[in-house]
């Protein structure tokens, strides 16, 4: 976890980049490839450019988790967000659930992507001590004409490589579930939750330790920057 005051560090130090950057020169790195992209922030032509290898529109989970990757890989990363933080759209806005890839059609990539990326969260989580929880999830029928729909999904679901499936009479989810009201249900084993700023604060932990870290090649900037423009070059 990053500590409360680590974290003031690595924002206060973001934003103390200004749009134009007068406040701080551009990033001078070494074996930048000669098809890198160049960006030019503000609208000042003496403006500080940054060289890098990739960028990534958006400091949420999916940025920086994309950021972290390439950063491992060894590509240098430049990840934009326009608001004063990162996180503060969908990936703050969510229900925090860790899905087990049953809706989706069995040969779309949502559903592969879904499935391994599952396996891959609660790895991720338990190596790093993420807040997280496989409590299963209850599908449920609340009258006989939707039965059909739960098996349908149990097809799918399995199809999908979804393990541990299985339909359950009223009683027994019932039992599970004292308050549920239903004719039959669909039990996911598999299906979680997570603390979402947690998983963030951690992945952007990885990002400043790669920035400041071994070596060149494992490059990340941040920038937070509210009102600011960009150019590509």
């Amino acid at each position: 976890m990053l500590p409360k005051s680590l974290t003031t560090v690595i924002l206060n130090r973001l934003r103390r980049r200004n749009c134009l950057g007068t406040q701080y020169p551009a990033a001078n790195l070494t074996g930048t490839s000669s098809n890198s992209t160049i960006f030019k922030r503000g609208i000042s032509n003496s403006a500080p450019r940054e060289k890098v290898d990739c960028v990534v529109i958006g400091a949420g989970v999916v940025g920086i988790a994309v950021a972290r990757e390439l950063a491992l890989k060894g590509r240098e990363v430049l990840v934009l967000e326009s608001a004063p933080t990162f996180g503060t759209g969908t990936s703050s806005r969510n229900s925090e659930v860790i899905h087990a890839g049953i809706y989706y059609p069995s040969t779309s990539l949502k559903a592969k992507f879904c499935v391994k990326g599952r396996e891959m969260m609660y790895k991720y989580c338990s190596e790093h001590d993420i807040p997280h929880k496989q409590i299963g999830k209850l599908i449920v029928a609340t009258r006989d004409l939707e039965i059909p729909k739960l098996k349908n999904l149990l097809v799918k679901g399995t199809g999908n490589g979804v393990k541990g499936l299985r339909l359950m009479d009223a009683s027994e989810a019932m039992m599970m579930e004292p308050e549920l009201q239903c004719v039959k249900a669909l039990f996911s084993p598999v299906s979680g939750i997570v603390d979402s700023h947690s998983l963030m604060l951690s992945l952007l932990e990885h990002c400043h330790n790669l920035s400041s870290g071994r070596s060149r090649e494992q490059w990340i900037n941040i920038f937070l920057q509210h009102h600011c423009s960009w150019r590509a070059h």
